[in-house]
Formats: structure tokens, sequence, C-alpha cells
């Protein structure tokens, strides 16, 4: 005797096989309603508002009407409202503080300002608050732009050998023959070729400045590949901007701070070359990063490689903003935090500070090498030394200087550009 197959029949009378689907009760759905745009205020955000504890102005209380007994017991029943002695709100648990919303309107998982996903070289806190350093980003200048006058050694070889033999063959004849002829005509030589020589070593900054400043400027739209040219325009930064040490100045692309100290008959020196009775350096910050250029010429934006440790002879005047003596030492709190921060010691000395930096908006001049890699135009620092060519009419000789040369003539008071 076989088992018979359930079956039941549709709405439109046709029998199918198996048991009739059993409906389940379907959950209410709540109607939408167009939001009103809040323009990112979180005050008018409803709900996400109340995660970050920021609500509308309170609302005085309504008051309570006491419910009849079937409203009550219906209430009860439906579980949605309890009556009770402490009816009220459900409070919030917090599990911490609440991170305060970003300006662009994201929810992250840390503060502002946190250190996670800080780019290589971006500025961190050392040990103490008032000191920062730099990653390998950006470029640290120990030193001053290296300069020096382009003679050939050969040359100067034989005119010292040649010098010294007119020397001796002078002062025999004139002990020997009685005739100083030969030795006052080789001191005669000898006296112009020193004052030169020290006049070129007095006067060869000058003189580099002067011809980096009547370089003429090139068009960087029509500059090849491996073209050495002066791009004169504004600065914008990097990735990674920088700021003053003393001053706190925000986005510069170079900064240098130097604290000299002046020694006198028998004072302390500064440095191994720091002589009687003049200034010298006791202490140097100068840092400078990759940065962009527009070209003034032709608008064309470029990228100046002076970051990651590339060679950089950056000629920026700096200013003295704090003269500090025995009498006004206790009157800068500042200074004197200072110098903390920097482990250095704040005795009777005279001491001057000095800091320059270039700003964003600054009109700057960049000299180096053209190098175009598809649609990215860069200037990096050229493989040799740029050199001047001979200067007769200021009795110079040729000068030359090593690695991306970066000159800003802006007073460092006046107002830049807005970028």
């Amino acid at each position: 005797m076989g088992s018979r197959i359930p079956s039941h029949q549709l709405s439109n009378g046709l029998y199918v096989s198996g048991r009739p689907e059993q409906l389940k009760e379907r959950q209410p759905t709540m109607a939408s309603r167009a939001v009103p745009y809040t323009g990112g205020d979180i005050k008018n955000s409803g709900e996400l508002g109340k995660m970050f504890d920021i609500g509308n102005p309170p609302t005085p209380p309504a008051k309570l009407s006491r419910p009849s007994s079937a409203s009550s017991s219906s209430q009860h029943n439906s579980g949605s409202v309890r009556s009770g002695p402490n009816s009220g709100p459900i409070p919030r648990k917090s599990s911490g503080p609440m991170t305060p919303l970003q300006p662009t309107g994201l929810i992250t998982s840390g503060p502002l300002g946190s250190s996670a996903g800080r780019r290589s070289g971006q500025l961190e806190p050392t040990g103490s608050i008032g000191k920062s350093t730099y990653g390998s980003a950006v470029t640290t200048l120990n030193e001053d732009a290296k300069l020096g006058l382009k003679v050939s050694k050969p040359v100067m070889w034989v005119f010292l050998v040649v010098a010294v033999m007119g020397l001796v063959v002078g002062a025999f004849l004139m002990v020997a023959a009685k005739r100083a002829v030969v030795l006052v005509a080789v001191v005669g030589v000898l006296v112009p070729v020193a004052v030169g020589v020290i006049w070129n070593c007095a006067w060869k900054r000058r003189g580099l400045l002067g011809f980096l400043k009547r370089y003429p400027d090139a068009e960087l739209r029509g500059a090849v590949d491996g073209q050495y040219v002066k791009v004169t325009g504004v600065v914008t930064c990097g990735s990674i901007p920088l700021e003053s040490s003393f001053q706190k100045v925000p986005r510069c692309v170079y900064i240098s701070t130097e604290l000299y100290e002046y020694r006198g008959w028998g004072g302390k020196s500064a440095n191994s070359r720091h002589r009687f009775f003049s200034w010298g350096c006791r202490y140097a910050e100068k840092y400078v990063a990759d940065f962009y250029i527009s070209d003034f010429q032709s608008g064309l934006r470029a990228q100046v490689k002076a970051g990651y440790g590339a060679k950089v002879a950056a000629f920026v005047k700096p200013t003295t903003i704090a003269d500090i003596t025995k009498e006004n030492r206790e009157l800068s709190p500042s200074f004197i935090r200072w110098l903390a921060d920097r482990n250095l010691s704040s005795d009777d000395r005279i001491m001057r500070l000095q800091e320059g930096y270039i700003k964003e908006g600054s009109t700057v001049s960049v000299m180096g090498v053209v190098r175009r890699h598809d649609n990215v135009v860069m200037i990096v620092p050229p493989a040799e030394p740029i050199s001047t060519s001979c200067q007769w009419t200021r009795c110079l000789l040729p000068t030359y200087t090593e690695g991306l040369v970066l000159t800003c003539d802006e007073s460092q008071n006046a107002d830049v550009i807005p970028v």
C-alpha cells in the first residue's frame, strides 16, 4: 500500500504537490522620509551628533500625564515603555573618550595630530617639547655654502716656484753685487699678487652673489633635459613643510637658526676657528626640503629636489632677532627656554640669535639641472660645481660653489604672495 503524496490547491485553481507554504509575519517597515542636508553641522545630524555628545539645545521636559489602566497594561505587555520609579532615558555606556570629529567629516581611530600614517621625515617631537627633528627626507645643512677660487693648480705651483726663485736670486745679487734691482722687481710683482689674493678671498662671496643675480632667467617650458637653468618664481611647500626653530614660522621650505657668541680678550671660544674680538657660531640648525616653484615667465610648475641629502648652497640673509647681554638675559624667558631645549649653557656670554627662512609664497631663484620624467619637470643639483668667469672689472678670479643654488632677495618681514 503506497503512501499518498500530500498536495494542495493554489489560488488560481491548480493542484501542486507538497505542503502549503507557511506565510511568515512580515516585519513592519518604517516609512522613508527625505533627510534635510545639514551642511556638515553635527548638531543637525541627529544620531551622529549624539555619538559625539553634541546635541541640540536642551528643550524643557514634557509633563507626563498618568496613563489609564488599559493603556498602562498594553504598554507593559508590549515592552516598548516600562513605567516605574526609575523610568527615564537609558544611559549610554562609554568605553573611553570619544574621538573628535575631523574637519573633513571623516571618523578616524586616533586623535587629531596622531603620528599614525605620518610620512617619513615629517616633524617629530624629540625628548624636549621645544626642539624638533626631521627624518631623512629633509636635508640637514651642517655648514655654510662651500665657496672656492677656481684657479689651476699647475699654474699656481709654477707661479710659486718662480716667485721663490726670483726672491732667492734677487737677495743673492743684492748681497754679492750690491744690486737690489732684481729683488725690488720681484717684490713689486709679488705685492700686487698678494693684494689680489686677499681681495678675492674677502669679496668672493659678494662676487658670486652678483654673478648669480645677473645670470639670465630661463623659460622652464622650453628647457631641455639636462640643461642648467636659473628659474625665478613663487615657491610652495612639498609634502613636508618646515617650521622655524625660534619664531615658529609655519610652512617654510628652508629654515636656519644660528647662535653666535662674541669672544673678547680671554673669553671662551664658540668653535675651533673663533678668533679674538669677533663673533663665532656656537650652534646652528639649517634644514631644506623638496618644494615646488612656479616659473614667472612660462607659469610652469617644477619640483625642486632639495631633500634627501641633496647638496644645496643656500644664500638667504638671516635676521637678528635677539641680542643677549648680561643685563637683559633674564628679560627673555623664551630665549632661555630655547637654550635649555638644546642643552646649551646660558652663562655670562654675549650672544646673538639669527634666524632666516623662506616661507611659502616667497619669490626665490633656483639654479640647477632640468630633469623631465613623463609630464613631471624637476630641478636637481648639478653633478659638477658651478663656476663664475673672471670678473676683470672687479678684479675677481673665477669662484665656484657646489650643489643646488638657492637665493632669496626678499625681506623676511615683507608680505609674501598668498598661495
